[in-house]
């Protein structure tokens, strides 16, 4: 059980982190034509997630294994019965790393166009989905003995719907946050705008998330049987104020922190409150999907933690390296003269 419960934590510790790296190349891009008004503008926006932005998928790759690994019947439930917006997601990824990739080999109008729109789409596109996808998660799926009874339609629910907008506007200012503390200029000043603008509605939404939460999952009952992960919201909550207070006082790195705190919170909020299940049932809580009957053997994960403790402080060191190695702000100064982003 102690192995089960340490996979749980190591699993939500994967995904958070991945919303926090990702989420901010998520919101970049979203914002892609808003943020950047000029050609040259653009190219400094894509240069700011260049070195990143691969790297990042890291830690979604590294997440979906670790489900597959230690959570076998999970992963086995959502990739059957998730199978049509996982794989919407696979393309949307697809699409986004194609569109950073090859918007600058061109100097062509209409190439490069296409290539922002495609940014813009695949990034709205990928946000949405992984709202929609945990929302559904924290909320249950219409599953029993016989299977999954719901359809691709059925995942578009109120909940499921204000996850993925939560997602948006979370991803969205988080983007903004880091556009102004990795470029200068009108760039820079624009960005924090754009954030300090959509503080309000992610205020709104959160709250409604919030609220929703207490009706259509069952994290009130799991937090009042673990009063102990009661901060986890708090935290989230004072990391949303903290990013205003911030905002206010133009001190742009210290609330691009903010944010961070903000997304890492809200993820361990919902993940926190599925604990001890990792996918509930709707129908009946006799056929939900927990760490105990769900997982993979003592064995199994003995040695996957082994593994784990090893190679995820390489990842960790690299990481921080290459963040520390690209801190500088991006200018038009670093642009080379021809096409192509490095």
């Amino acid at each position: 059980m102690d192995l089960q419960i340490t996979w749980f934590v190591l699993w939500g510790v994967l995904w958070a982190v991945y919303f926090l790296l990702d989420g901010f190349v998520l919101g970049t891009g979203m914002l892609h034509s808003m943020l950047g008004r000029s050609d040259t503008e653009r190219r400094v926006l894509l240069h700011t997630l260049g070195p990143v932005w691969n790297g990042n998928e890291v830690w979604l790759i590294t997440a979906g294994g670790a489900t597959f690994a230690a959570f076998p019947t999970a992963y086995a439930v959502m990739f059957s019965y998730l199978y049509t917006p996982l794989l919407l997601l696979l393309f949307a990824l697809i699409v986004r790393g194609i569109s950073i990739e090859f918007r600058d080999k061109s100097g062509d109008v209409h190439w490069r166009s296409l290539f922002d729109g495609s940014l813009i789409l695949a990034s709205f596109v990928i946000t949405l989905l992984f709202g929609v996808a945990f929302g559904n998660l924290f909320q249950g799926l219409p599953m029993d003995r016989s299977g999954y009874h719901g359809t691709f339609l059925g995942l578009l629910n109120p909940y499921g719907l204000l996850t993925g907008v939560l997602f948006l506007l979370l991803f969205a200012l988080h983007g903004a946050l880091y556009v102004s503390v990795k470029t200068s200029d009108a760039l820079s000043h624009r960005a924090a705008e754009i954030a300090r603008r959509l503080w309000m509605p992610l205020l709104a939404a959160g709250v409604a998330f919030l609220v929703y939460s207490g009706v259509a999952t069952r994290f009130v009952s799991h937090y009042l049987q673990r009063p102990w992960l009661v901060p986890l919201p708090v935290l989230a909550v004072a990391a949303l104020l903290a990013i205003r207070y911030f905002l206010s006082r133009n001190a742009l790195p210290r609330a691009f922190a903010a944010s961070s705190v903000a997304v890492l919170m809200t993820a361990f909020t919902g993940i926190a409150g599925l604990y001890p299940t990792l996918i509930p049932s709707t129908i009946d809580p006799a056929f939900d999907l927990t760490i105990s009957n769900s997982s993979s053997s003592p064995y199994t994960l003995g040695i996957m933690t082994v593994v784990a403790f090893i190679l995820v402080p390489v990842v960790i060191a690299y990481k921080i390296w290459v963040y520390r190695l690209f801190r500088s702000r991006v200018t038009d100064k670093d642009l080379l003269p021809d096409a192509g982003m490095y």
